[in-house]
């Protein structure tokens, strides 16, 4: 799954490393790509909005908004051969 977060009150590069080390430690993230403002996910599901909101809050930001996408399962195209 994806989700993306935006976040207010970030302003510096320590900002940064402060959510991505919050993040760190919420279980199931397996990536996640932090700037200013903004956060993008991925996970297996258990990283739910809740603890997303507590780890960034943690981290002494606010959560605007949170965005999640359910992971799409990608079948092939069997073609006429």
């Amino acid at each position: 799954m994806r989700t993306i977060v935006m976040i207010d009150g970030m302003q510096a590069v320590h900002c940064v490393r402060a959510v991505q080390t919050a993040l760190a430690m919420v279980p199931g993230i397996s990536w996640c790509d932090v700037s200013m403002g903004r956060v993008e996910v991925e996970h297996d599901g258990r990283a739910v909005e809740p603890l997303l909101r507590e780890a960034i809050g943690v981290a002494g930001f606010a959560v605007r908004t949170v965005h999640a996408e359910r992971a799409v399962r990608r079948l092939p195209i069997i073609g006429d051969s």
